[in-house]
């Protein structure tokens, strides 16, 4: 093994518990689109974005279900995607799939991995159907005379999700119709609807509906899905007063695509762990990251055999340095940097000083620890969960506290039965005091407990439908040493005129609120790269000068609408002597502290040792500069 003062140093997660990517990799995700292929979602209309071309409503979900299966291909290999129609007379038999399905759907993507052919095969489809607008009745012949009870819609992706989906995976039914009451005047079809799709709910599977609305038909979902489609309450009390909130579920058939992909990555919760309001009396919460970065997938290791490429599996090795042999992880111990050993001045026989280096273990005391020793250490010994400690006023929070990204926690009844309950009561009792909570949080049994804050947030809702869901914010609060005052320096303030003149052009190029969804707008950079991977999994050329960057400022709107105005300004900015002037900076460096007292003079002229001393050292010990 290498000598002690190599000390290995564990190479586990520290500081960023709750940003684990891993973990997010790890976690599969199912979608499974149901598409109603009813009369409506066949009939013929212009094609938007092709000339001469007609479409309908179930072509234009299709093409949605393929882009979003392309785009999985690069951010979600391990996914799975199907693919379930509805209110058609085709039978599933004809395709050999083993899935038990109702009578009038019929499944015709089974939930498999995303696979390359798989989503070649819908593209076929499509390109087929554009030059033939007949092609997808045919295929998919609607169901004339009847709708398809919904309950059966339900029953029947319960079981395509039942026999696909792995039972870790989070389960997602995207629902797309154009039908606002497919069963008028049937108060048992709505209860059967609303049963099955507890049902579905209480299995795990999520339930997101995109309805399509026209301005010839309108889309009004309190005719029978605001009775089966119920939002998200905290109170169960008023779950039978819900109403289906319209601005996540209405939407116009050309913004299909843009609305799902708001919805198309999962709500994966980063952690589930218990949360203990008082002895014996504990709750059941998730934790959910409201920021994180974006970034490039994994990259994996390939082989070339020549005719295929094949995934190379990696593991790593740990190889004892003497011996060349391979060490067992549980046989190894690890240790920390001690810094610059010791030096001890040692007398030979003749008298002389003789320099030793020695590092020393004191008696009872143990310089390696083994792996279970080091998550003690970092654990306390303490089980992953979130205590609550007590309250403080919310004024007592302040702005500087929040030196990381927060965690949102919403209750989880599936764990702790009136965890709901529980978690709507002291929610609520917060707000009206004005209380913050204190808690001591362990989210992963590999991490480190934390003091945090417990930010309570009420539910608020815009005109429309929902806007912010009900729960606490877990902020990390910071230790003394995190915040440090910064030096503050006189800054050149600009005039009032130059002021008055920039606000001009300012107000002229702002967003209005409601115009920028960040999520329209990707990173280039990971967008560039996602589009040469997804062009090379097709084997289809990749044209640079296609691709579009949504965020390239739109250089022409900007000068038509403040071109003028920055122009003025600019001119007198110019002729403002403040903002000419260039401050000059130096670096500052802290004096080593050089002084010796006289006490430690004396001490080493005593035992022969005063050339020991730097010069520096004499100097100012002398007086001398």
């Amino acid at each position: 093994m290498p000598p002690f003062d190599d000390w290995n140093i564990i190479d586990e997660e520290e500081e960023q518990e709750l940003q684990d990517a891993a973990f997010f990799e790890g976690k599969r995700d199912v979608i499974l689109f149901c598409i109603d292929c009813s009369e409506s979602m066949h009939e013929l209309r212009d094609d938007p974005n092709y000339e001469d071309v007609k479409t309908s409503h179930l072509l234009t979900a299709l093409e949605a279900a393929m882009q979003i299966q392309k785009k999985k291909v690069i951010v979600g290999p391990n996914d799975s995607v199907g693919i379930v129609l509805f209110n058609t007379t085709r039978s599933s038999e004809t395709k050999n799939h083993a899935t038990e399905i109702k009578k009038n759907s019929f499944v015709y993507q089974p939930i498999t991995i995303i696979s390359a052919p798989a989503i070649q095969e819908l593209i076929q489809l499509l390109d087929a159907a554009r030059e033939d607008p007949d092609l997808l009745k045919s295929t998919f012949p609607p169901l004339k005379g009847k709708k398809m009870p919904m309950g059966d819609v339900f029953t029947s992706c319960n079981w395509v999700l039942r026999d696909g989906a792995p039972k870790t995976a989070s389960k997602r039914v995207l629902l797309i119709t154009d039908d606002d009451n497919p069963h008028p005047g049937s108060k048992q079809l709505v209860t059967s609807a609303r049963t099955t799709l507890l049902d579905l709910t209480q299995s795990g599977v999520q339930i997101e509906p995109f309805f399509i609305s026209t301005p010839e038909k309108p889309f009004e979902p309190s005719k029978f899905y605001s009775s089966v489609l119920l939002s998200s309450v905290l109170n169960d009390e008023d779950e039978d007063n819900g109403v289906l909130p319209e601005s996540i579920s209405i939407t116009r058939i050309d913004d299909l695509l843009s609305q799902m992909r708001f919805h198309e990555v999962p709500k994966r919760a980063m952690f589930s762990i218990p949360f203990q309001l008082a002895d014996g009396f504990v709750i059941s919460i998730k934790g959910y990251g409201l920021v994180t970065e974006q970034r490039k997938g994994t990259y994996k290791y390939f082989v070339d055999l020549g005719d295929r490429m094949e995934v190379a599996n990696s593991r790593t090795v740990y190889v004892d340095e003497d011996q060349q042999a391979e060490v067992d992880k549980t046989e190894m111990l690890y240790g920390m940097a001690l810094g610059a050993a010791p030096v001890e001045d040692v007398s030979d026989d003749e008298g002389e000083g003789v320099d030793t280096v020695c590092r020393a273990v004191p008696s009872g005391k143990r310089p390696f620890y083994t792996a279970d020793e080091i998550k003690s250490f970092r654990t306390l010994d303490l089980e992953p969960g979130i205590k609550l400690l007590g309250f403080k006023d919310r004024k007592e929070l302040a702005f500087e506290d929040n030196v990381k990204h927060s965690v949102f926690i919403y209750p989880d009844e599936l764990k702790y039965s009136g965890s709901k309950r529980t978690f709507a009561a002291l929610l609520k009792k917060m707000i009206e005091k004005k209380k913050i909570g204190l808690v001591l949080a362990l989210t992963r049994r590999n991490s480190a407990p934390v003091f945090c804050a417990m930010l309570p947030q009420a539910e608020s809702t815009e005109e429309g439908g929902w806007n912010e869901p009900a729960g606490f914010h877990i902020i990390p609060l910071p230790f003394a040493d995190d915040i440090r005052a910064a030096p503050l320096d006189q800054a050149f303030r600009a005039p009032d005129e130059l002021k008055d003149a920039a606000r001009v052009w300012i107000d002229k190029l702002c967003v209005k609120d409601g115009a920028y969804p960040p999520d329209s707008y990707p990173n280039p950079a990971l967008a560039y790269h996602n589009a040469q991977l997804q062009a090379s999994a097709f084997r289809e050329e990749f044209d640079p000068e296609a691709f579009e960057d949504l965020t390239r400022p739109k250089y022409d709107m900007i000068h038509k609408r403040a071109g003028n105005l920055m122009k003025e300004w600019k001119k007198g900015l110019l002729a403002d002597e403040s903002a000419n002037i260039v401050p000059v900076t130096t670096g500052s460096k802290r004096k080593a502290d050089v002084s010796v007292d006289e006490a430690e003079i004396r001490s080493k002229h005593e035992v022969g040792a005063l050339a020991k001393l730097r010069v520096d050292q004499l100097k100012v010990s002398s007086g001398c500069s």
